[in-house]
């Protein structure tokens, strides 16, 4: 599915002059800051909605001051006393790719926006920004977080949602730990709901380099209950009352299931360590989406759930952009073809250099022709991120390109690769 708006990945990393002690600047626990990112194709703009204290933190205590993919967005965390940079993540959002539709063009919308930081010792300032695809700022936001602040909710502590471990190596500070969700699945069918999440967690681990490096993984599977059996579709006027209310028709593509009801779903996984999030639709209409460092949805009864598990799951964890393309598309609005994309496996050659250039062979044709595409497993094939002109993949088929193909292409492995070792460091 065609993921929010180019995600990711110049893998130069900015790294500050000294590397950030996680213990001098944090605590083991996790603030989440909920944000409405609101606006029309025209204009736009960042609120703070609330935040939210969880009892642990998950996340990395390494590379605390850098960025392994670059994303729509950024968020830098500055201590507010010495204005050092002691924390940065960075994302894509559903709103974002919401304004290069044409109802961005005459309304306005807010949308939800949640993300996990870890909990300050003091006082800190926190900065968001937005990025167009020309990689300018089109909103920013600055506010300041007190950690004594009494109106941070302390959430997952009282309550936590039923949960059962798929795959554990060890706690939360040692692996990289993903939530499996449940969406649309009622109170009597969580057993199944608990199959279908064994089944993406082997889907998932079937493929390298996840398969290889299995023992940094941790995964959960959350049983949060819907009322409602299935999910929402629109264009058939059903419309159900699940966990995180999800629906197809996303921007009004009938294949397009997300949800933008985000707070619902850090909401059911409060007090569970997770950094990445899987949600599994209780549904058998082929769809679903993923979004880099915000979730990924797909549906789990379709005869392709575990490709297009797999490969959701490529975006919204490694931010690795969409391998096909449209015959007669060029989609400049979501890459321009005069700027290098910053995910990892595809390019438009302004800047080659900074992507799979130097594991080419010194023979390969460029572009490569698709009758060579047996001689050359890695080389610059023309049509990919939604073009069939001007931006180049490079294999000729891929987990990313289509869900028939079995594996990762060599690219997008080594990008893969690079992000679970920059979370779990060797």
């Amino acid at each position: 599915m065609k993921q929010i708006c180019c995600i990711v990945l110049f893998f130069f990393i900015v790294v500050e002059v000294h590397a950030q002690n996680f213990a001098d600047y944090f605590q083991n626990k996790t603030l989440r800051v909920d944000y409405i990112f609101t606006g029309d194709s025209k204009q736009q703009a960042i609120y703070l909605d609330e935040l939210s204290q969880f009892p642990s933190w998950a996340g990395r205590q390494h590379h605390l001051s850098e960025l392994p993919l670059e994303g729509n967005g950024q968020i830098i965390v500055k201590d507010l006393a010495t204005k050092q940079c002691i924390y940065k993540t960075s994302f894509s959002s559903l709103f974002q790719e919401w304004l290069t539709t044409d109802e961005a063009k005459g309304t306005a919308k807010g949308f939800e926006n949640t993300f996990l930081l870890p909990f300050p010792k003091q006082p800190v300032e926190v900065e968001v920004a937005l990025y167009s695809p020309r990689r300018e700022v089109i909103a920013n936001y600055k506010h300041i977080v007190h950690p004594d602040d009494i109106l941070i909710h302390k959430r997952g502590v009282s309550h936590v949602t039923p949960h059962r471990y798929m795959l554990q190596n060890g706690n939360e500070k040692d692996c990289i730990d993903v939530a499996i969700l449940a969406e649309g699945y009622t109170e009597k069918e969580m057993d199944l709901f608990y199959q279908d999440a064994q089944i993406a967690c082997e889907s998932l681990f079937s493929h390298e380099p996840f398969r290889s490096m299995k023992d940094k993984f941790n995964i959960v599977a959350v049983a949060s209950p819907s009322t409602d059996s299935g999910v929402s579709v629109p264009r058939e006027n059903q419309w159900k009352q699940t966990a995180v209310h999800s629906h197809f028709d996303t921007f009004y593509s009938e294949r397009y299931l997300t949800t933008s009801r985000v707070k619902a779903i850090h909401n059911a996984l409060a007090g569970i360590p997770y950094e990445h999030i899987i949600i599994l639709a209780n549904t058998d209409v082929y769809g679903g989406g993923g979004i880099y460092n915000s979730y990924t949805l797909t549906t789990a009864h379709h005869p392709m759930f575990k490709p297009v598990v797999v490969h959701e799951f490529g975006h919204s964890f490694a931010g690795l952009a969409d391998e096909y393309f449209y015959e007669d598309d060029t989609m400049t609005d979501t890459y321009p073809l005069d700027i290098e994309p910053w995910e990892q496996n595809i390019s438009t050659r302004v800047d080659f250099t900074s992507k799979w250039e130097n594991i080419l062979p010194s023979d390969t044709p460029i572009p490569t022709p698709i009758a060579e595409k047996k001689k050359y497993p890695v080389g610059v094939y023309e049509g990919a991120g939604y073009s069939a002109k001007g931006i180049y993949r490079p294999a000729y088929d891929c987990r990313m390109k289509t869900n028939g193909y079995p594996e990762f292409c060599p690219v997008c492995q080594r990008a893969i690769r690079r992000v679970i070792e920059f979370y779990i460091p060797q």
